[in-house]
């Protein structure tokens, strides 16, 4: 199914009108690739230096035809003056100049003769990022080839050929191949491109180890409609400036075929694809997987999908000393998901001993209340919040869990039928985080956006650094989550404050990032944490990511002696140090658990 929310990042294209080009390929690949975008069609007649310019009146005439007949499309701009020069390229410069597109189309070869400039001249330093075209383009492609091995702008030949896949419903193969003398260091340069397809299903990977990459790009391409590679960095003093490889499928191949060189500085193979490549799959999941609480408000519609699936919905709501909001929470999703559209089956109440009314509130209210210090008894109590959801998977009984915090000021059956809908709508999800702006009260004034600050400052810049696949993620953090019992219940909890970084890694890793999406919930506001709490939070976070990054080398970073933390105290004339023990403990996957496996058989 086409995705409406991706589009290629080339939203301008620039496509010169000449009267010898394969003006119809030319404008078919841009149709492909634009879908929101603009394109621009300019028209330039070259006259030999040896004539007089009037020359060309006839020529730009026909050409102003062509191009009108060329222009029935919305998207499509024609700039109205038909340039006539004996230097068509100069004018080309001008046009680019005045437009700044983000990729100009060139007919391969016949552009590089009726703009009267040389392949070397164009191509050594473009002006902008280029796309060589050369025909036939087939208007609805089938099957489409991305050749990624050996060119630095691997990451954006490919975001052009996810783009065209996006908008035809073509097939997308990418291939590497490998010949006989590959170094280890074109192998490092694939790499973070490979973590990219592993992470694209939908792309079918082909290896081929050859001794000719020309004859192996052929072979394989011979067997699709359309090619699409980078270009190789060349020096200028070179004779092929997009390589010898591009040059030759370019002149050889009987099939459609695009090359892609960019203004992208040269830079070593390695540094290019193992760091930028992951743009690609990022850019291309928060497209599809970002979701908003709006699209869902029929929740009778979510309620037919639900039974269709027969699938059966919790809600758990972990709890400490939560008496001034718990109440409002439970009767606003108990009005509108339980009384009035039937969406959840149960809503339990998981608590961590709270000293205050909490429980009582919910008891009141028919919630049944579970103390996670006295669940699962066998297996010993730990603080925190982590402990108390990793518990709530034994006392639930629902196919999908979903989980929403205590403390929420401005609660709103959105904040639970926002998850469930992308669950709902989408079978390959397993997992769904909430997001939404975070009022942050400093004083009496109330600061739109600054809450979350352990959010920016720990785990997006730690997932940034070892998990760039989940960058994308908005608020790893939000306390609004869920996912199905089948995924969740695979899952290692950490028991404190890392439960939700853990969580997002362990999803990754286990399913794929197609498994995750995330929901814009709108705004939350909530009681703030002190700097103190904050810091042992991020604290917390850090010892999560490094766990796992100990489970993924196979080698340990951290000892017994590094999950204490020194804080310091303030007091009248003073200051000391007070050391505080913050250590993440991992609960193993609830599936484990014999009293688990037994209650499932029952």
């Amino acid at each position: 199914m086409k995705n409406k929310f991706y589009t290629s990042s080339y939203q301008k294209i620039l496509v010169p009108i000449t009267p010898e080009c394969d003006n119809e390929s030319l404008l078919t690949a841009a149709r492909l690739i634009v879908e929101k975008g603009e394109i621009i069609l300019v028209g330039l007649v070259g006259v030999s230096y040896s004539e007089s310019l009037s020359r060309g009146a006839l020529a730009a005439r026909q050409l102003r035809q062509a191009i009108h007949k060329l222009a029935n499309d919305d998207c499509i701009r024609v700039i109205e003056r038909v340039h006539v020069s004996h230097d068509p390229w100069e004018d080309l410069l001008d046009t680019i100049d005045e437009e700044h597109p983000d990729l100009l189309l060139l007919n391969w070869p016949n552009h590089f003769e009726d703009l009267r400039a040389a392949p070397a001249e164009i191509l050594v330093r473009p002006i902008c990022n280029m796309l060589l075209v050369r025909g036939p383009i087939p208007k609805k492609p089938e099957d489409l080839l991305v050749a990624l091995r050996g060119s630095p702008y691997a990451e954006d030949t490919l975001r052009i050929a996810l783009s065209i896949a996006n908008n035809s419903q073509a097939r997308v193969a990418s291939l590497h191949l490998l010949t006989g003398d590959e170094t280890p260091s074109q192998e490092e340069s694939f790499r973070g491109l490979a973590r990219v397809l592993d992470n694209l299903p939908e792309i079918d990977q082909l290896v081929m180890e050859v001794e000719d990459p020309i004859q192996g790009i052929l072979e394989v391409a011979g067997r699709h409609d359309l090619l699409m590679l980078g270009a190789s960095v060349r020096s200028p003093y070179q004779a092929i400036p997009i390589g010898f490889v591009a040059e030759s499928v370019l002149r050889e191949g009987s099939f459609g075929v695009m090359v892609l060189k960019t203004t992208r500085p040269p830079a070593h193979e390695s540094e290019l694809l193992g760091q930028s490549a992951i743009s690609v799959l990022v850019d291309k999941w928060f497209a599809e997987n970002t979701y908003h609480a709006d699209e869902f408000s029929d929740l009778n519609y979510l309620l037919e999908l639900k039974n269709q699936q027969k699938l059966s919905i919790s809600l758990a709501l972990p709890s400490l000393n939560e008496q001034e909001t718990v109440g409002s929470v439970i009767q606003t999703i108990q009005e509108a998901l339980v009384d009035q559209v039937p969406l959840l089956d149960e809503i339990i109440l998981m608590d961590s001993n709270s000293t205050d009314k909490t429980r009582e509130i919910a008891e009141s209210l028919g919630v049944p209340v579970y103390v996670h210090q006295h669940v699962l008894p066998k297996h010993g109590s730990r603080p925190g919040k982590g402990e108390a959801l990793w518990k709530s998977l034994y006392v639930t009984r629902g196919d999908i869990i979903v989980w929403v915090d205590t403390d929420i000021v401005n609660i709103h059956p959105r904040f639970v039928f926002g998850l469930l809908g992308p669950l709902l709508v989408n079978p390959d999800i397993q997992f769904i985080k909430g997001f939404y702006r975070r009022p942050l009260k400093v004083g009496e004034k109330i600061q739109a956006g600054g809450g979350g600050r352990v959010t920016e400052l720990t785990a997006r810049p730690l997932l940034n650094l070892f998990y760039p696949e989940l960058s994308g993620i908005i608020q790893p953090l939000s306390g609004e989550y869920g996912g199905r019992r089948s995924a969740l219940e695979k899952l290692v909890f950490f028991s404190g404050y890392g439960v939700e970084t853990g969580l997002l890694i362990d999803v990754f890793e286990k399913f794929g990032l197609g498994a995750i999406a995330q929901v814009d919930l709108r705004e939350r506001i909530h009681h703030n944490q002190p700097l103190e709490s904050l810091s042992k939070m991020s604290f917390a976070i850090i010892q999560t990511v490094m766990r796992k990054l100990e489970a993924r080398y196979g080698q340990g970073i951290l000892e017994d002696v590094n999950k204490s933390m020194k804080l310091i105290r303030y007091e009248p004339g003073r200051l000391f140090l007070d050391v505080e023990e913050v250590a993440e403990r991992e609960r193993p996957a609830m599936l484990e658990i014999p009293e688990y496996q037994q209650r499932k058989e029952q």
